[in-house]
């Protein structure tokens, strides 16, 4: 049994398993099929070790609201016509997701679809959430209903791109001067953690940078590694990580922050900024002075709201507020939770409240 593609599998399942059962039972239903959500083979990254767990030929089935009363009985249906393996693999159809559109975003980003998103709304949604919504591939989507949820969610808006691109400015800010100091007083293993924490947030910012969503830890680097920046800033980052000593990674660190800096003038969104590093007040390191940069870009923000949210709270959205697997994925709780949760959290980003 060789090893195909989750995404490959999948397309072949649904041309050859429920395409022609919806044909041959159900051809007075329109609907759309996809592979989205949860799942390393949603984003590409699966191997023959994605296997062992939750990995099986599978697809999400969307039907029209009036329609969803046929989901057991389609349910059925693919049960009977399904062969126990599939190209070798284990077939489940329990895995296949019978929905609709309406359902399926209300429970991964607890909103609903028809209802008018407040930018705020965007600061409250993990970034792997939105990957598990627009990436995978569709096979099918008769009345485009699936496609347009997609477009929606492509990327962030214009001003909150500019707010989360500051928050992350202003996190290095905050920081990079404590990895020298902590060195110099004979600190290393402190000094090494809060290099590690700015090598997180240089790499968020360089998928906010190309307007790419950032995946979870289990492939945050290997994404990172598919950037076009990657190429060039990589190894500094890697040395960063990897040295001993606090010189080190201060060589490292700002080598990173020289690319950086040709980058955020790439995009012209601000007056151009110092591409050299330059010492930290009178003390024997060097930084990029990030919140600078951050000041620079929020001023670029048009949005009352969220320019008033960056006066006030530069605190980025839920990823970079926090790294609780289980509290990034509130939109999820059941029973209304998610909601509750998710309205709670937007008073943080209402600084009148």
């Amino acid at each position: 049994m060789s090893f195909i593609k989750g995404i490959e599998l999948c397309r072949r399942f649904h041309i050859e398993i429920v395409e022609p059962v919806m044909t041959d039972k159900y051809s007075f239903l329109s609907y759309s099929s996809a592979l989205i959500g949860p799942g390393s083979e949603v984003l590409g990254y699966d191997t023959e070790m994605s296997t062992d767990h939750d990995w099986v030929p599978r697809v999400y089935l969307f039907l029209n609201q009036p329609d969803i009363g046929y989901s057991e009985h389609i349910q059925s249906t693919l049960q009977e016509r399904a062969p126990e393996r599939f190209y070798g693999f284990p077939v489940d159809i329990g895995r296949s997701v019978i929905t609709t559109v309406p359902r399926f975003i209300e429970s991964y980003l607890a909103v609903n679809k028809i209802e008018e998103l407040e930018p705020i709304d965007w600061l409250t949604f993990p970034s792997q959430s939105l990957l598990e919504i627009t990436q995978g591939e569709v096979y099918r989507d008769d009345n485009g209903q699936l496609s347009t949820l997609r477009k929606r969610f492509e990327y962030y808006p214009h001003d909150i791109w500019l707010y989360l691109m500051a928050s992350s400015w202003q996190r290095i800010g905050q920081e990079e001067h404590l990895m020298h100091r902590s060195g110099f007083i004979g600190d290393e293993l402190g000094s090494a953690i809060i290099a590690s924490r700015l090598v997180r947030d240089i790499i968020n910012l360089c998928f906010l940078m190309e307007r790419q969503y950032a995946p979870y830890p289990k492939w945050f680097g290997t994404a990172f590694k598919r950037l076009k920046c990657s190429d060039q800033i990589l190894p500094y980052l890697w040395t960063a990580q990897t040295a001993v000593t606090w010189r080190e990674r201060e060589c490292a660190l700002n080598n990173a922050y020289k690319h950086l800096s040709h980058m955020h003038n790439g995009l012209k969104i601000t007056e151009k900024i110092p591409e050299e590093v330059s010492y930290f007040f009178d003390r024997p390191f060097k930084v990029m002075r990030g919140e600078d940069v951050a000041c620079l870009i929020a001023n670029q923000i048009v949005d009352t709201d969220i320019r008033q949210l960056s006066k006030k709270r530069l605190i980025g959205n839920i990823d970079q507020i926090t790294d609780n697997t289980d509290f990034r994925n509130m939109n999820k709780w059941s029973e209304g939770e998610g909601v509750n949760a998710r309205k709670a959290l937007k008073k943080l980003f209402k600084p009148g409240l």
